[in-house]
């Protein structure tokens, strides 16, 4: 009980770097100055669409692009084990679901799995903790949510390492529908849910796996999208 009392005490009075601009600052709560969190909450859900987008993708939906204090938050989270920013994360991945899928309702959401190395060198699935958090919120907003793993992910190359072409092959190989049967509750809207958007490879070829299984998607959710895939409104 007294942990959390000692961690709550120092971060009051110790400076911290902030997870969004990277300056080390005082009094920080969940590790992102106010000012990091007005710039997030000033972000609003919106479509977005890879050029060319691949076959299968789903309509998706992202918070913001792939910079500034979004940027940062998502690599301090995923890359330096920042992993109390998924309850604020997943809090703004509530956000886009609610706009994805629109009038309240039950819903699905299916997280991009992370492959057995990935999960590894984040200590866990990280989209697995932004799923979680996500869920919480929407069910305090009143919608009826479920969480499914239902696919997992195959050893595959570390995408930074491929072009548009690899990673769509990478991807189209890379995942496989658990076993089982998926009790997805009657009406619910299957959305996708990842971190990030660059070619939609990975949101599509988990499209067309589901989908072989009776489960299409409604549609996806990010956080961020490269900002050259940003769509035009």
């Amino acid at each position: 009980m007294t942990g959390g009392l000692w961690a709550d005490l120092a971060d009051l009075v110790l400076p911290t770097e902030c997870a969004g601009c990277r300056l080390r600052r005082q009094g920080l709560r969940h590790g992102v100055c106010p000012g990091c969190v007005r710039a997030l909450r000033a972000l609003r859900p919106g479509p977005v669409r890879p050029v060319p987008a691949p076959p299968g993708l789903p309509q998706c939906h992202a918070l913001g692009g792939y910079d500034g204090p979004l940027r940062e938050a998502l690599l301090a989270y995923k890359d330096h084990g920042r992993h109390g920013l998924a309850r604020p994360l997943g809090a703004l991945l509530a956000e886009v679901v609610a706009a994805a899928v629109g009038p309240v309702g039950p819903v699905a959401l299916v997280p991009v799995p992370d492959t057995p190395a990935a999960a590894r060198a984040r200590y866990g699935d990280h989209l697995g903790r932004l799923a979680r958090h996500c869920a919480r919120r929407l069910r305090d907003a009143g919608w009826r949510v479920q969480v499914h793993h239902a696919v997992r992910a195959l050893p595959r190359p570390d995408s930074v390492t491929l072009d548009s072409a690899g990673r769509a092959a990478a991807a189209a190989a890379g995942f496989r529908a658990r076993s089982g049967r998926v009790g997805v509750v009657e009406g619910a809207r299957v959305v996708l849910l990842d971190d990030i958007v660059t070619t939609g490879a990975t949101l599509a070829a988990i499209s067309r796996v589901l989908s072989e299984r009776g489960l299409s998607p409604h549609g996806a959710a990010v956080l961020a999208a490269t900002t050259r895939k940003r769509q035009q409104q």
